[in-house]
């Protein structure tokens, strides 16, 4: 299935078309492809048969049309679309097929809703758990993001749609996010923030990148010279078209004289854009030469052209919300979800599910219409009440209690609660329903879930964030970790009772579970998962699927254990310094020697593996190991390969990701797996290192010949 990143390039002719197309246009015709003429869309030119380019948000699928000259839906029956799982989750995979079968779908989604342009996927790191848009991107591993973006880039651009790149670069808070000056050395940008935009331009052939809101070392991003003429097009020889976020644009004479090709913004004063009027009357004053623009425009045409737009090209359908998109949908939300704990609960048992109880607002909560610009008007979505129910089938009795609420307004007269309790309300001993505060009425709904959980033969809480409300959400970071609406205290409670209660935490970056996780015996990860997410963690659950989601971050036990918070700057300053360098996500607490809640790479199966015979082959170029199924179930296995580096520079990492694979065997099979590095360093050590990280497998490369050390150790960070 695997893309091997397959390119369309620029051919002679293509070439050659583009020149003579500009040369028969007006300044007015060259001025109106270059910002935008509504919220999604420029202008095209008629007269020369040359169509407008349509873009769309995100991620997360194609979102819903709006009207061309305001931020408002349209909300017709036509647009619903499907709803993909979200960077974090695909990442959570660890599986370069679905990324690929991601980016197929996404492609086909766009170019079935008349889009030419998807933005996506998003590549920034994951720098701070605080991130309001953390959930889209990927990790806090360079080379994890780039490897699964490529394959997710060149899977949309086969559909005859430009994939988007964004956001570039070193956005990774939205505090302060269009004015903020993020200072950063060269050396981490190179190793932590660049490398998946490079190789979004270098292996997959990206059509188009998105400039960030931030200024980068003291200049805006969008008009940052050395950020996109030095490094985009001059080292990495980018030829494509470079998009302005939406509002991202701050001076004419800037913007003109830099590699961005379109100025995008959400006002509908379209004529008075930095790059329309204002540059207009620059060039026709002497002001800025006629050519700044010139070149822009050869990179728009030349963009359609690939995306045969122009001179009748047959050009891709597409489809959308069709079945095998929305069985791409389950396929990855199956694989993203990540075991974090497990004593002998999971997975639960079917046949002794005849009374079952689900906690929890997030339990029946539909997150597609969250997250601003990353929404979906998803044909469907399936919460975990509905997956667990349908799965379950009629033989189950499945009831739901919120047991918390981000709301005020709570029917306290439905809830299950003792009589004592009534009784005490009803006779005026305590406030009114109408006059109790939200602190007593979410009191009412922890009483409500405890005095009924002897009811049941099953217990399962859904907590965590929500894509509203300032937690996972487009223009707004979080302000610490703590779980919102009192749910850790509700957990503390409900696990004294119920021990064997199976927690599910559902967030787009890590959150406090210090509280309640010791207590707990059964605790599983998910991000926003999808369409189909709920499905897919009920059959985890009860054991239809094996889990073998990896974490693709650190979860935190605490904000200090994070670089960005401890060594760096991260917020609301006008001025953001990195001053952790590095020494980013596991990065740091491997340096430092500190034991997060759990690590990055992290993610236990119902089934074992056991790792032996690490190999080393020079000329072939890659480091193998067997890998060998102990267990009683089939499950899929991501063997993580790390390099250890030279430990003279004070903040150099202790090790760093360099290559993964992920491999299916049946109980008790055994297979051996290759990996190849990008390159194989002679006198370093290399580890293989245990998903469920018990121990490493270490191997140190000696010679050319392939000889090596074989070292197990126990796994100590």
């Amino acid at each position: 299935m695997r893309s091997m990143y397959k390119k369309k390039e620029i051919t002679e002719d293509m070439r050659n078309r583009a020149s003579e197309l500009l040369s028969q246009m007006t300044l007015d015709e060259k001025i109106g492809m270059i910002h935008g003429n509504g919220i999604f869309a420029t202008r095209g030119v008629k007269r020369l048969n040359i169509p407008p380019l349509v873009m769309s948000d995100g991620p997360m699928g194609v979102r819903a049309d709006f009207y061309p000259d305001r931020l408002d839906r349209i909300d017709d029956n036509t647009d619903f679309a499907t709803y993909l799982p979200c960077g974090s989750a695909l990442a959570s995979t660890w599986n370069r097929d679905l990324a690929y079968m991601l980016g197929q779908t996404l492609g086909r989604e766009a170019r079935g809703r008349g889009k030419d342009v998807i933005l996506a996927p998003a590549v920034n790191i994951k720098r701070s758990p605080l991130c309001g848009r953390n959930h889209e991107y990927f990790s806090e591993d360079p080379y994890l993001t780039a490897e699964l973006a490529c394959e997710e880039i060149s899977a949309i651009q086969e559909s005859d749609v430009a994939a988007c790149v964004k956001h570039f670069a070193a956005n990774n808070q939205e505090s302060n996010r269009f004015e903020v000056d993020t200072v950063v050395d060269g050396e981490s940008l190179e190793r932590i923030y660049f490398p998946a935009f490079k190789a979004a331009v270098g292996c997959a052939g990206v059509y188009t990148i998105m400039g960030a809101y931030n200024k980068l070392n003291g200049e805006y991003c969008c008009h940052n010279d050395e950020l996109l003429r030095q490094k985009l097009r001059e080292e990495w020889g980018f030829e494509g078209v470079v998009i302005s976020d939406w509002g991202a644009t701050h001076n004419t004479y800037k913007a003109a004289g830099s590699e961005l090709d379109i100025e995008m913004d959400i006002s509908s004063d379209f004529d008075d854009y930095y790059m329309a009027e204002p540059l207009k009357k620059k060039i026709e004053s002497g002001e800025i030469a006629e050519a700044e623009i010139d070149k822009k425009v050869y990179h728009i045409l030349l963009l359609m052209l690939r995306l045969n737009m122009l001179d009748g090209a047959e050009r891709n359908r597409g489809d959308f919300g069709s079945a095998e998109n929305r069985l791409s949908c389950l396929n990855i939300a199956r694989e993203s979800i990540i075991l974090l704990k497990n004593e002998n609960i999971l997975p639960l048992s079917k046949d002794k599910a005849k009374k079952v109880l689900v906690i929890g607002e997030n339990a029946d909560r539909k997150h597609s219409e969250g997250g601003e610009s990353a929404e979906i008007k998803a044909l469907y979505e399936y919460t975990p009440l509905a997956g667990i129910r349908m799965l379950l089938g009629g033989n189950s009795r499945v009831d739901h209690l919120l047991g918390y609420s981000s709301k005020g307004d709570i029917k306290l007269e439905e809830l299950r609660l003792p009589k004592a309790v009534k009784k005490t309300i009803k006779s005026g001993n305590s406030k009114s329903p109408q006059s109790m505060s939200l602190k007593e009425k979410r009191r009412l709904l922890r009483e409500e879930v405890l005095a009924n959980l002897k009811d049941y033969d099953q217990v399962i809480f859904v907590g965590g964030l929500n894509r509203k409300g300032g937690y996972d959400c487009e223009g707004s970071d979080r302000k610490n970790m703590e779980l919102p609406y009192e749910q850790s205290k509700l957990l503390e409670e409900l696990l004294e009772k119920r021990p064997d209660t199976v927690v599910v935490m559902m967030a787009g970056s890590s959150v406090s579970m210090e509280k309640f996780a010791d207590k707990t015996r059964a605790l599983i990860w998910s991000y926003y998962a999808g369409m189909e997410g709920g499905r897919a963690l009920a059959e985890v659950i009860y054991g239809d699927v094996n889990p073998s989601g990896k974490l693709a971050e650190t979860l935190y036990k605490k904000l200090e254990q994070c670089s960005a918070h401890s060594l760096g700057d991260f917020g609301e300053g006008e001025r953001v310094e990195y001053r952790e360098g590095l020494l980013v996500g596991y990065r740091y607490t491997e340096k430092k020697g500190i034991m997060p809640g759990y690590p990055f790479g992290f993610g236990l199966s119902y089934t074992d593996f056991e790792y032996r015979n690490p190999f080393v082959d020079l000329n072939e170029g890659y480091i193998s190991c067997d890998i060998h199924n102990t267990g009683d179930r089939n499950g899929k296995e991501t063997v993580q390969l790390y390099v250890m580096n030279d430990q003279n520079k004070e903040n150099e990492p202790v090790k760093e990701l360099v290559g993964f694979e992920k491999v299916f065997l049946i109980a008790g099979e055994e297979k051996e797996v290759k990996i190849y590095p990008r390159e194989i360093i002679k006198g370093r050590k290399y580890l293989f290192a245990s998903s469920s990280r018990d121990i490493e497998l270490i191997l140190e490369i000696e010679s050319d010949s392939g000889e090596c050390n074989e070292n197990n150790s126990e796994f100590m960070g």
